[in-house]
């Protein structure tokens, strides 16, 4: 018999149907969804299996280990709707996936070199369609302060392990998402103070936004 592949993350149980709740009204009824940096693949397993099958959703992440758990996820659940995981850095000047409806990124831009936000941040802006919508899941900092002392002490933790690491400034992820042609974003509390921060391309958009 196989080992099963799944990996498991218990922030991941936590934070999943929060999640889903503000995300699913914001996703488009069919389409692709394209998950960056999905790790074990809960996530993606969880909002494919709640958003049906008109609805498609791309995992990937830059760790090719992580593939066997993502799609050992969908194999479990007989999710139809998932396609096999890819390799994509978010930093990466291009990306495997061209055209996507909405991108969703959980869990990365504070464990990740803030290249990897600015290469997010242009790579959606490069492959959604207008009206398309960018969600970025997790910590900030907002007007200069940490929204909660926990926030304070992860901060410092990540920064101990990765100085390139660290709680990011709302403000400046919004200034890098505007250069890109997105519009101001909708922000919803979340819990264990964490933040729902969606973007969408305006359905106008700049021939230089991009």
């Amino acid at each position: 018999m196989n080992a099963d592949a799944r990996r498991y993350a218990p922030s991941t149980v936590r934070n999943r149907e929060a999640i889903l709740a503000v995300l699913k009204p914001h996703l488009p009824g069919r389409g692709l969804v394209l998950e960056v940096a999905s790790g074990a693949g809960e996530h993606t397993a969880f909002f494919a299996a709640a958003c049906g099958p008109d609805l498609s959703f791309q995992p990937t992440d830059p760790d090719a280990a992580s593939h066997a758990s993502i799609d050992a996820w969908a194999g479990a659940l007989g999710l139809a709707n998932v396609r096999p995981a890819l390799v994509l850095d978010a930093a990466a000047v291009t990306w495997p996936v061209d055209q996507a409806d909405a991108v969703i990124c959980i869990n990365m831009i504070h464990i990740a070199p803030w290249s990897a936000t600015e290469g997010l941040i242009r790579g959606a802006a490069r492959v959604l369609p207008p009206g398309g919508l960018l969600y970025i899941y997790g910590p900030y900092r907002r007007d200069g302060q940490h929204t909660a002392p926990s926030n304070e002490a992860f901060d410092r933790d990540l920064k101990s392990r990765n100085p390139e690491w660290g709680v990011r400034d709302l403000e400046a992820v919004t200034e890098v998402a505007a250069k890109h042609g997105f519009s101001a974003p909708l922000v919803e509390q979340m819990p264990a103070n964490n933040l729902s921060v969606m973007f969408r391309r305006p359905l106008a958009i700049a021939a230089n936004s991009a």
